[in-house]
Order: structure tokens, then C-alpha cells, then sequence
């Protein structure tokens, strides 16, 4: 075997390890409101979201033909330099979906990813290496402007359902109102999970199909391997059945206080979005779609919306492509300095080692699905009380993501 075989396979390793953080990271995008409203059981929401997330990563390859071939240009790098570029970048985005993850902040899995590959393509080639502009998109028309659409357009189209939705059934018995928009829940968020699953399972897709463009098994014309799409569809359902319950409860509960109806209005017009983006191949960030929703949702119904909130959400965002950036960078300098296997080894030990850390950190204030439904204030949950006056809550020692 290979230097560069080792190499590769490192590589790969890593990318589906990308993949699991961003399946745990991003339940929150399609189950968090039907958690919230007792639409769906906790357990029951995040399996029926996984198995849903596996079917949708099947569904097209659009998005990962943009992630491989619309950030890095080809054409000024290949082999080694590219399979570098590929880890410095995957490793920026692991470190930056498990540093919010700890926060509970729902910041975007994908533009992790985007912002550690632009970081790691940045130190090796310069702004040149970059696909800023180009007649496809490139970063600013396919990454950059969706970014700053879709989550005020989710707003606006979930502000206007909310308010229609309450318009029309404000003479309706309040009890079967509630039970027959939590079963529509059930359909809108099981179509949230499915446009997830086409939309990021899709970009590391795109990471690990470029890293075999690196190695020479495969050319940029090359249709996507079944087994990348396979390993990738099964890594993302995974990580979302493992919960990430810390985000769930930041959508659901912290941010504005969300019934059915508002349920189905902010599913209803995340699905719609994800999914017309996944058909124009745009890398939309899921978890700024569905938060726009839900903030759109409180506005539409006149709810309290918890605005300090929403401000460490924003801020997250906008840190979050040059946070993982200078990560990716880091990594890469590392990895080309040190050289050879060797540079990868050490890179791949720091995430091992960072990685743990952050772990370690969050079982001082576990959410589980235990306690994924207390609300602000009540001592049940993470901030609310320090970990030693938190109660203990049946099921919160054994499901912490």
C-alpha cells in the first residue's frame, strides 16, 4: 500500500466523519419543531429523520458536482497538493460543527465545510486558487448570496403561512386544530429530512469525489461512485440518529415558543426551499433556512421572539466561514510543513485530541432526550442552573449528542 493510498484513505475516513458531525448537527433543521409541539416522540422523531435522510441522499448529485468542482480551481493543483487541501478543509469544518455544537448554536454544517476548503485552498495557492466567479457560479453566486436569501425568504414565506394559517382557523375547535396540524407536521418534517438528505449528504459527496479526482481514480468528468454516495447517505443517517440534542432544544424552545400550526408553516417553507435549491445544484445552508423559518413563524403569529438569541446565531454565522478558514489554513500548513504521511498523522491527532475535548466539556451539562422539551428557566437544561443543582432527568445519562 501507498503513501498516497494512506493517504487517501485518511482522507475519506475523515470526510464521512464530517459527514456523521453534520447528520447530529443538523436534526435540529428538520425534527426540532415537531419535538417541541409533541408532534413527534424525541426517539421517533430522529430515526423516522435518519432513515428519510438516507433515501434523500440518493435522490441527486447536483449539489456535490457543485462542491466538487465550483470552490477549489482544478486546474492549478492536483494529486497530493489537492488530497491536502481536501483534509486541511474537512478538518476546519469537523472543529467548527462540534465547537457550536457544544454552544447548542445551530450554525451551518455546510459553510464549515466551505470556509475550511477555502481557508486550506488559500494558503496553498493564494486568492487565485480560489472559484470566486465563475460562468457555473462559483463561492459568491452559488455559496455567499444563497446564504444571505434563504433565510429571509424562509422568514417571509413561513411569516405569511403562520398568519393565513391562524386567519383561517381562528373559529376552529383549538383541540382538533392541534391534533390535525401535528399529523401534518409529521408529513412536512419527514419532507424537511428528506431535502436534507439531498442537499448536505451531497457535499461530501462532492469533498470525497474530488479527493479521488486527487488521486487519479477518477476524472472531473467521472460520474459519482455508488459506494461514495452509499458510504455518505449511511454516515449522515447515523449522525442524525445519534440526536444532537443540544441544537434541537435551542431550535425548539429557546428561540420562539412554536404550536403545530407554526410547525407546519416553518416546515412547509424550509422543505420548499432546500429542495428547489438541491435541484439548481446550490449548496444552501439547511440550518439557516429552517431558523429563518422559525423566526419567520413567530413574527407571522405575533409571538415572542427571543431576539438575544437569534444575535448568537447571526453572529455564529458570520463567523463561521472564516473561523473554519483559518482552521483549514492552519491544518494545511501543518500537514505540507511537516510533510508526507507523517503531516497528515499529526493534523489527524490534533482533531482526535481537540475532539475530545470539546466531548469531555459537554457531558458537564448533557441534553438528552430526556430533557430536549424544558423550557428556558426551568433548571432542566444547559445555562439554566449550574451542572451540580441540575436535577437528574430520566434518560440523560445515556444519550448526550
Amino acid at each position: 500500500m501507498t503513501v498516497e493510498l494512506l493517504i487517501l484513505l485518511v482522507v475519506i475516513v475523515t470526510a464521512l466523519a464530517f459527514d456523521f458531525t453534520n447528520g447530529f448537527h443538523d436534526t435540529a433543521n428538520a425534527m426540532a419543531t415537531s419535538i417541541a409541539t409533541g408532534a413527534l416522540r424525541p426517539r421517533v422523531a430522529v430515526t423516522l429523520s435518519a432513515v428519510l435522510n438516507l433515501v434523500g441522499a440518493f435522490l441527486s448529485v447536483a449539489v456535490a458536482a457543485t462542491v466538487a468542482e465550483g470552490i477549489v480551481r482544478l486546474g492549478e493543483v492536483s494529486g497530493h497538493d489537492l488530497l491536502l487541501i481536501v483534509y486541511a478543509g474537512l478538518v476546519g469544518g469537523i472543529l467548527w460543527n462540534l465547537l457550536t455544537w457544544l454552544f447548542g448554536l445551530p450554525s451551518s454544517s455546510s459553510h464549515a465545510l466551505f470556509g475550511g476548503l477555502i481557508g486550506a485552498t488559500l494558503a496553498a495557492l493564494g486568492w487565485s486558487g480560489v472559484v470566486w466567479i465563475s460562468a457555473e457560479g462559483g463561492v459568491i453566486n452559488k455559496i455567499v448570496i444563497p446564504a444571505l436569501l434563504a433565510p429571509v425568504v424562509a422568514g417571509l414565506v413561513s411569516a405569511i403561512g403562520t398568519w393565513s394559517v391562524y386567519r383561517i382557523t381562528r373559529g376552529s375547535d383549538p383541540g382538533k386544530v392541534t391534533i390535525g396540524f401535528r399529523w401534518g407536521q409529521v408529513g412536512s418534517a419527514s419532507l424537511v429530512s428528506l431535502a436534507h438528505g439531498t442537499n448536505d449528504a451531497q457535499k461530501t459527496m462532492g469533498v470525497i469525489f474530488l479527493a479521488l479526482i486527487a488521486y487519479g481514480e477518477l476524472s472531473p468528468d467521472s460520474a459519482m461512485p455508488l459506494w461514495v454516495m452509499a458510504a455518505c447517505a449511511f454516515a449522515i443517517a447515523a449522525g442524525t440518529y445519534l440526536g444532537g440534542w443540544r441544537i434541537i432544544r435551542t431550535l425548539g424552545k429557546k428561540l420562539v415558543d412554536i404550536d403545530s400550526p407554526q410547525g407546519l408553516a416553518a416546515e412547509s417553507a424550509s422543505a420548499a426551499i432546500i429542495l428547489t435549491s438541491a435541484h439548481f445544484g446550490l449548496p444552501l445552508s439547511t440550518t439557516q433556512t429552517v431558523t429563518g423559518a422559525i423566526l419567520g413563524t413567530g413574527l407571522g403569529k405575533g409571538a415572542e421572539v427571543r431576539w438575544g438569541v437569534m444575535g448568537r446565531m447571526v453572529v455564529a454565522w458570520l463567523l463561521t466561514l472564516p473561523a473554519a478558514g483559518i482552521v483549514g489554513a492552519i491544518c494545511w500548513t501543518l500537514a505540507y510543513y511537516i510533510g508526507g504521511l507523517a503531516g497528515v498523522l499529526v493534523v489527524f491527532t490534533l482533531l482526535i485530541a481537540l475532539a475530545t475535548v470539546i466531548y469531555r466539556r459537554s457531558l458537564r451539562d448533557k441534553v438528552s432526550s430526556g430533557n430536549v422539551n424544558a423550557p428556558p428557566g426551568t433548571g432542566l437544561g444547559p445555562g439554566d442552573t449550574s451542572p451540580a443543582q441540575q436535577p437528574r432527568v430520566a434518560g440523560s445519562t445515556s444519550e448526550e449528542a
